[in-house]
């Protein structure tokens, strides 16, 4: 099976800022690179297609054509960031992340863990299906997570390996 994972494009936010699972808009270039998804994507045949139901994932999702037949799955939600959601990270007190980021939650919001788990689960129900290519549109802390997931990564180290927006990655189980 082929996972071919798609990050949103770019997003229209002040740099620096913590935006989760808040919907927020993308830049006015969405069209230009969404078009460069759209070519990365267009000569494969998919048998499924999965998307994360955040605006910014459904808005790719339908650009590169395939509105109709994207299944909206909770599990690709980016990681909730709780209190923290739509604050400058430089504003933030980071003390609860300071120790152990990974297993330690925002406040109100997931930790990287829980975040890690659900995306676990996802994948390992996906394997049981007998097909080639699937299509993912998601975020790029689920995609760190895939990476985890399939061997290319520690937990970690998922913050330095954060796709580019628009990035399309490529795994095979």
């Amino acid at each position: 099976m082929n996972i071919y994972m798609v990050r949103h494009t770019a997003v229209e936010v002040p740099q620096g800022t913590c935006y989760g699972q808040t919907n927020v808009p993308l830049r006015e270039t969405f069209s230009e690179e969404a078009e460069i998804v759209k070519k990365n994507l267009e000569n494969i045949d998919f048998d499924l297609i999965y998307s994360s139901p955040l605006s910014r994932c459904r808005k790719l999702a339908k650009y590169c054509g395939y509105g109709n037949v994207v299944k909206y799955h909770d599990c690709l939600k980016e990681l909730h960031m709780g209190d923290w959601e739509m604050h400058m990270w430089d504003d933030l007190d980071m003390t609860v992340w300071k120790d152990d980021w990974v297993n330690n939650p925002a406040p109100n919001g997931e930790s990287f863990a829980q975040m890690y788990n659900r995306v676990a689960l996802f994948f390992d129900k996906l394997k049981e299906r007998d097909t080639d290519n699937v299509l993912i549109f998601a975020h790029g802390g689920v995609i760190s997570c895939a990476r985890v997931y399939f061997g290319e990564a520690d937990i970690k180290q998922t913050f330095d390996l954060m796709p580019q927006y628009g990035e399309v990655v490529v795994f095979q189980c």
